[in-house]
């Protein structure tokens, strides 16, 4: 086995080991179907939905469907807790309803792209590679379970309170996350879809304050889920507060920023305007531009 198909294995394996302890602890006082408790049967479907549509996939070789997939995860592991959770209340419901919201216009947006560019370069290699590519597939299911971890919470939970101040905070938050991120993609679509901007890179609107606008507003949106869920969390539950700590993981540390700004300085490292842009943006949290 060379190291590569090894890396795999071991990424497979871990991926299925987090996803399993994350769904012991939310399974804690989670509404159950039989024996069987709904957090951890959602948590389930979101792996088996990444790997039934990974066979097609593999295939053809294509990446195509992957992130409409990822969102497809996202909106039926929220519509199956839904079914099958009792007692729902408004708190339930807001979630589901900014979960599902989410997902349709972030989904939309990525496969879009996809089709217009006719590719993501993100799998130019690990598409050709099986056991790469299942992995990347299985690491989508563990994504979709730790991202929602904290509103699968407060879906599936059995303990039901009243909206109070601290939801309302959390509301307020999420809503500030989703338009900054909706804001920052069209910004950016619009201006790569502008001829005149051909080869360039954005340095105007949000983008002036924030080198990646965009993922501030997801980190955003997802931390203020998980203040909507701290009143009814108890327990092990306590552990799908993973949910904020893990997108800001994934998007500073491992597939979102470090992979952009390694790109842009390969492509714009030797552009002094881009050298003055870098020098004067902070990398994620906003700042109004200087001069």
């Amino acid at each position: 086995m060379t190291d590569q198909n090894r890396n795999s294995v071991l990424g497979i394996v871990a991926s299925l080991v987090i996803g399993a302890l994350v769904m012991l602890a939310g399974s804690d006082g989670s509404t159950k179907v039989g024996s069987i408790a709904v957090f951890a049967l959602c948590g389930l479907l979101a792996y088996v939905i990444n790997w039934v549509v990974f066979v097609p996939s593999n295939r053809a070789k294509t990446e195509h469907y992957f992130d409409l997939t990822g969102s497809i995860t996202y909106l039926t592991v929220t519509a199956v807790a839904l079914v099958l959770s009792d007692g729902l209340d408004a708190r339930a419901v807001i979630v589901a309803a900014m979960v599902c919201v989410w997902a349709s216009r972030l989904g939309m947006f990525l496969f879009r792209r996809v089709r217009r560019d006719g590719r993501d370069g993100r799998f130019d290699r690990i598409k050709t590679d099986p056991l790469r590519f299942f992995m990347t597939w299985t690491l989508q299911g563990l994504w979709v379970l730790l991202t929602v971890a904290c509103a699968l919470a407060i879906i599936t939970g059995s303990e039901r309170r009243s909206l109070g101040w601290v939801a309302g905070i959390g509301i307020a938050v999420w809503l500030a996350g989703f338009a900054i991120e909706v804001a920052a993609d069209q910004q950016k679509s619009a201006f790569k879809q502008d001829p005149a901007n051909a080869g360039r890179f954005i340095s105007s609107g949000l983008w002036a304050w924030s080198r990646h606008p965009n993922y501030f507003g997801e980190i955003t949106l997802w931390t203020g889920i998980a203040i909507i869920a701290l009143p009814v969390l108890s327990g092990w539950r306590w552990v799908t507060l993973i949910s904020p700590v893990f997108v800001v993981v994934l998007l500073t540390r491992v597939s979102g920023i470090p992979l952009l700004e390694a790109r842009a300085k390969k492509r714009w490292g030797d552009d002094e305007r881009f050298q003055t842009y870098v020098r004067n943006t902070p990398v994620l949290i906003p700042r109004p531009p200087r001069g």
